[in-house]
């Protein structure tokens, strides 16, 4: 049952934000309720690609009651991870008592120096057993000063029981950690970018949280249902279509760019919140162009 909740494709939502930077809520909410009538497995709210650092703590509430009161059938992460140990059990309580189904916890990163494997094992299980929810490990030290959870680290977490999987977003680090997982029941690695989604699947991995998702979540869904079908030259096929699709739109712009291709799309996307920029309108004419070619939009 707990491998089913962390199978498939999840979306790291975007939060829409106004002219004058406000949250749109109405908005959030209208993207929820279309992404809900494709394949997705659910959402990781309140993170990387939502903004999470750039949003307030009241906001932040905010918007995952927004998640919970439309989930539907999906599945609900909250990424909650704070720089100390005693926010993020506070928060996570918070989010599971909004009724969050798990919690996704960055490493912390401010003190980066001395995030070591003991360190981080330590604050990985103290919030563990502090929290009513099943918690994630998420490893992305592009997003946390370049801190990164060794595998070896990884292998001790996954033996506590409310540790049950972690995201992987680093370009080099998925296969040590579904190596160092093997064997442990109900642990669950999952790929955190499209360019190694399929890879992460033949491996082990059991589903991906895909920033490309905010755009195009059919064709992500459309990859994970070929390779559950075996259906493996369809999903090869899909695999270099959506890797190059991928380096299109985050190339363009990373957060912004995700935006921007979900407006044009026909989603909420709008622009980041400062100080981020969106993409100009050169990188918009661009990238809206290739996505018409390719009958993306």
């Amino acid at each position: 049952m707990l491998k089913e909740k962390l199978s498939g494709v999840f979306i790291p939502a975007i939060t829409p934000f106004a002219a004058d930077e406000e949250v749109q809520y109405d908005k959030l909410e209208d993207n929820i309720l279309k992404y809900n009538k494709t394949s997705i497995r659910g959402y990781l709210a309140l993170g990387s690609n939502g903004e999470n650092k750039s949003l307030t703590i009241d906001e932040r509430l905010k918007i995952l009651e927004v998640f919970v009161k439309n989930k539907q059938d999906k599945v609900i992460m909250a990424g909650t991870g704070c720089e100390s140990t005693k926010e993020t059990i506070e928060f996570s309580r918070q989010a599971a008592e909004i009724g969050a189904d798990f919690v996704s916890v960055l490493t912390p990163s401010y003190f980066a120096k001395q995030m070591k494997d003991e360190i981080l094992i330590d604050y990985y299980t103290e919030i563990a057993e502090s929290i009513p929810v099943p918690m994630l490990m998420y490893n992305a030290p592009g997003f946390a000063g370049g801190v990164k959870i060794s595998p070896k680290a990884v292998g001790k977490l996954a033996s506590n029981k409310n540790i049950v999987g972690m995201k992987d977003s680093s370009s080099d680090g998925i296969m040590g950690y579904l190596n160092a997982t093997r064997g442990i029941e109900d642990f669950c690695v999952i790929a955190g970018s499209a360019n190694f989604f399929l890879t992460g699947l033949i491996c082990g991995a059991t589903g991906g949280i895909l920033s490309l998702a905010n755009g195009f979540p059919g064709k992500c869904c459309e990859l994970y249902d070929a390779f559950k079908s075996g259906n493996m030259e369809d999903a090869v096929r899909l695999h270099f279509e959506i890797f190059t699709l991928n380096a299109k739109v985050s190339g363009s712009g990373g957060v912004s760019a995700v935006k921007a291709s979900a407006t044009m799309a026909g989603y909420n996307g709008g622009a980041p919140r400062k100080p981020l920029k969106p993409i100009t309108s050169v990188q918009y004419e661009e990238l809206k162009k290739y996505l018409e070619e390719k009958g993306m939009v």
